[in-house]
């Protein structure tokens, strides 16, 4: 039998990590193609914070509730779902809703939990393995024998880049904002770690290529990085734009992307279509589940809280001192409720 209600994190209005509070609403009620997720864990991200900031609703249909990532236990199923789903235990990506102990996700977008991860690991997995897998792989065709540059490698975002490039033959470099943080980029497996502060990116990059630049380049700042990326590009280089953490406007010169042959393209997840995700669920599954499976790639964790404790995964994550994912604890809190 299942609740009524269930608690979950509410945006109370627009603004800092204080305004998420726990707050009971009805169970989600699952649409065609859909499940119930009885929600164990839920990965935090950059896009949470802007929702809640007031700069990144929910596309159209989607919940209220942030969270784009989850793991927990399949509980009920639509007709259109396998009934064998029951009692499965899944990590999904979902547009909404991730941070509640019930969250309906849809079955296209369901992924098995490898044998040997956990279900905070694998709530830390979805969001940064889809996105990691299309932009750098499908959208930025990165292949063997390439190299890779990566802004925020110490980020959740980062640290998958790093594994994964690596792991299909790559060679990479990123950029961190401390010795820590490049340290850990470093034993993660990534080539080459510039710390932003000390150091100038465009410079290093240019000296570790033999001055021939990068092939791909995937950034989340935006801002003055955008014509820097220019410089720092191979010719015929790629750069895919995942955020703008620095700013969406800036004076570039243009004249570098076509004198170089550059490709800058970028792309948002949360909206795209159920069919969509699903083939890159599809492609993870075949290409990278046997690495999970296999301990040679995975999720690095930096910290977790309980669901209530929300805003303090929020301050974490805007204070900058993670590496890698923070997750909330969702039905630890459920149990000691």
């Amino acid at each position: 039998m299942l609740p009524e209600t269930m608690t979950a994190i509410s945006i109370r209005e627009p603004g800092g990590p204080d305004v998420l509070v726990p707050k009971e609403y009805p169970l989600p009620e699952i649409k065609p193609g859909e499940v119930l997720v009885q929600v164990h864990a839920a990965g935090v991200n950059r896009p949470d914070c802007l929702q809640r900031q007031g700069a990144y609703p929910p596309p159209p249909g989607a919940p209220e509730i942030p969270g784009l990532e989850i793991s927990g236990e399949v509980v009920a199923v639509s007709p259109e779902a396998s009934e064998a789903l029951l009692g499965q235990s899944v990590m999904a990506l979902v547009p909404g809703g991730g941070y509640g102990e019930y969250c309906a996700a849809n079955h296209l977008n369901l992924l098995p939990i490898p044998d040997g991860i956990g279900f905070e690991e694998a709530a830390a997995i979805p969001e940064t393995f889809f996105t990691v897998w299309h932009n750098v792989f499908q959208r930025g065709k990165l292949v063997e024998g390439e190299t890779l540059l990566v802004h925020g490698g110490s980020s959740g975002i980062g640290t998958t880049a790093i594994q994964l490039a690596k792991a299909f033959g790559a060679k990479v470099i990123v950029t961190a904002g401390s010795a820590e943080k490049c340290e850990a980029c470093l034993a993660l497996g990534a080539d080459h770690a510039i710390n932003y502060r000390t150091q100038d990116f465009v410079a290093v990059t240019k000296e570790i290529t033999s001055g021939n630049g990068v092939d791909l380049i995937v950034d989340m700042v935006g801002g003055s990085y955008i014509e820097r990326n220019y410089d720092a590009a191979a010719q015929d280089g790629r750069i895919v734009q995942i955020a703008f953490l620095g700013g969406p406007k800036v004076e570039v010169n243009f004249a570098k992307l076509m004198v170089k042959r550059l490709t800058h393209t970028g792309s948002t997840l949360r909206p795209r279509s159920v069919e969509f995700k699903a083939d890159i669920a599809g492609a993870l599954k075949e290409k990278v589940w046997p690495l999970l499976e296999s301990g040679k790639v995975g999720p690095v964790m930096d910290s977790r809280f309980g669901l209530e404790d929300a805003s303090e995964a929020h301050r974490r994550m805007e204070d900058g001192g993670n590496i890698g994912k923070i997750v909330l604890q969702v039905r630890v809190a459920s149990q000691n409720q």
